[in-house]
């Protein structure tokens, strides 16, 4: 397939600059394919959709402060992106400047501290932080949060609220699970009062989950590779669901990807490791019944997976539908509930 099948022409005014006053004031559009349905609903109707015994995953990651603005020691401005917290002291980040640092030179960073250019991996760089604190100590304090690059304000303290979820406890996000953005306690509560049951995984969203793929064959591209967990109590409580005949949903492309790749010899494995899986249309799926996501990039690998879950012809119509009724889109945007297609199994 090429990128282009992926393209789609977005109105600038439907890109949510904004989240919505509430969490889960968020409206949210139905897929089903296999019915070839495409239904108009709020997010505050999710909770109907689910029985006793169905399983939500949630990715409980948490976004750091990863945006960091500075100078090298021999002038010139430069803005680093953290991408990943190596150790308390070393992280890989995204350096911004007219030239680019050399490996063994010094930076200064919010007029606080050093840190030390150790090496240079692909379009990565590796940087030791200087001094006594940690990593996340320095980021907390001295860092900003790193909206979207569509997002056109700077990070405000709405945003440092609004830009996490509810449930988000491991720092080392780069970016938010935005599909769990919606989810609000009075929401959990009622999902739980139901009897459906609640499962975490972690994955560290890097910043490559906003690059468009830029190669004309999707198969060319090559994926960035992210940190994820998988709990042996997550794998347990899946298992159980899917005996018992429930169904899993996983909340957001980020949790999705995470059960998949723990999955990727067609059983679900509990433990930590990177994952760069690419799921285009023809995925096998192995673990997820039904995705709840947000709308996403033009030519984004995001999308290619939707496609894969939700059958390529549908998805396409589920978007043009969504334009049409003026959805809202990307990570303040509107939802999406997605029934697997069913010529899976």
């Amino acid at each position: 397939m090429r990128t282009l099948d992926f393209d789609f022409l977005l109105p600038d005014h439907l890109i949510a600059q904004h989240p919505t006053s509430e969490r889960s004031a968020s409206r949210m559009l139905h897929v089903n394919a296999a019915q070839n349905t495409l239904t108009d609903h709020t997010f505050s109707d999710f909770p109907d959709f689910l029985n006793a015994g169905d399983l939500l995953v949630f990715n409980d990651t948490r976004v750091i402060k990863a945006r960091l603005f500075g100078h090298k020691h021999t002038g010139g401005n430069v803005e680093v992106l953290v991408e990943r917290v190596i150790n308390d002291h070393v992280v890989y980040a995204h350096v911004r400047a007219s030239r680019s640092p050399k490996v063994g030179s010094q930076i200064s960073l919010s007029n606080a501290f050093d840190a030390e250019v150790i090496a240079r991996h692909d379009d990565l760089f590796e940087l030791r932080f200087l001094g006594a604190h940690t990593v996340l100590e320095l980021l907390e304090q001295h860092g900003a949060l790193p909206l979207p690059p569509y997002i056109t304000h700077e990070a405000s303290a709405q945003d440092e609220e609004r830009y996490q979820t509810v449930y988000s406890k491991n720092l080392g996000a780069v970016a938010a699970p935005t599909a769990g953005l919606h989810f609000d306690d009075a929401t959990l509560d009622k999902i739980k009062q139901k009897g459906v049951n609640i499962a975490y995984v972690t994955l560290h969203v890097g910043a490559g989950t906003f690059q468009p793929v830029r190669v004309d064959n999707i198969h060319d591209h090559k994926m960035h590779s992210e940190l994820y967990n998988i709990p042996q109590a997550t794998v347990d409580v899946i298992e159980a669901t899917k005996q018992n005949g429930g169904k899993v949903t996983a909340i957001g492309t980020t949790a999705m990807r995470a059960l998949e790749s723990a999955a990727v010899n067609g059983t679900l494995q509990a433990g930590s490791g990177e994952t760069s899986i690419f799921i285009t249309p023809g995925y096998h799926f192995n673990v997820v019944d039904r995705l709840f996501t947000n709308f996403h990039l033009p030519k984004s690998t995001l999308l290619m997976l939707v496609s894969a879950f939700g059958g390529f012809a549908h998805i396409k119509k589920a978007y043009a539908h969504a334009i049409a009724q003026q959805y809202r889109f990307f990570s303040y945007g509107d939802a999406m509930l997605i029934e697997k297609m069913n010529h899976n199994h």
